[in-house]
């Protein structure tokens, strides 16, 4: 039988307007190198993953062709587009196996541990699709117009996400082009796209970590460094 293979996709395209650095945070240093090419390396490294594709901005794809030239999994650097998921429909257009099990990770979380890779693939030859998270342990509330609290959410039942975000591409591909079709279509992330498209399909949570954080502000990037120093 046919090893299924599972493709890793790092979505680099965001512009980091709200870091306020001079480039996009992906292509800021920590250690040596950027935070794009630590998150190539994290699933370079993985014996589970079997090829790479990078989906960056139009202006910056030679630079990261550049930077995946030193590691032989990444076998597409393509551009992306002005949304999300411009660059997830990107990544699709080269990964067209439908049975691909396909791991869409933020570049911006380049502390994704071997771990979750493992669970991952693993919870994929169960699920068709499956999402990342970590329990919350904030109170979340919902509010009115006024910004007055009128529910508490159970904690519980709550759950922050993260990346990856996996799929068998045919299951990912068939939400796309029902969700396509919706002129109202304006998804945040992929596990969403299933969830609306393709409701009957359940979404598996796989096990996060905290120390899987997204960078999103200046502090962020003070916290990978020291995590980076401890792996």
């Amino acid at each position: 039988m046919q090893k299924n293979k599972v493709i890793a996709i790092l979505l680099a395209g965001g512009s980091g307007s709200r870091f306020g650095a001079d480039r996009p945070k992906q292509f800021l240093e920590v250690d040596g190198c950027t935070v794009l090419e630590h998150s190539i390396r994290a699933f370079h490294r993985s014996s589970l993953v079997d090829e790479i594709v990078v989906i960056t901005r139009q202006d910056f794809v030679d630079e990261v062709r550049q930077i995946a030239s030193a590691y032989p999994k990444v076998k597409h650097v393509r551009p992306g587009g002005k949304e999300r998921y411009h660059s997830t429909l990107s990544a699709l257009e080269v990964c067209t196996d439908a049975e691909d099990l396909l791991l869409i990770h933020d570049a911006v979380r380049p502390l994704v541990s071997e771990a979750i890779i493992s669970r991952c693939v693993d919870a994929l030859k169960t699920y068709d699709a499956i999402g990342v998270a970590v329990p919350s342990t904030d109170t979340i509330v919902r509010v009115d117009e006024n910004e007055c609290i009128v529910e508490t959410l159970p904690r519980v039942v709550l759950r922050n996400m993260q990346t990856p975000q996996g799929f068998r591409q045919r299951i990912l591909r068939q939400a796309f082009d029902i969700g396509l079709q919706d002129p109202n279509f304006a998804p945040t992330d992929d596990c969403g796209v299933v969830r609306t498209y393709l409701s009957d399909v359940p979404i598996k949570i796989v096990e996060g970590e905290v120390t899987n954080i997204k960078i999103t502000y200046p502090k962020d990037l003070e916290m990978i460094t020291f995590n980076q120093h401890l792996m």
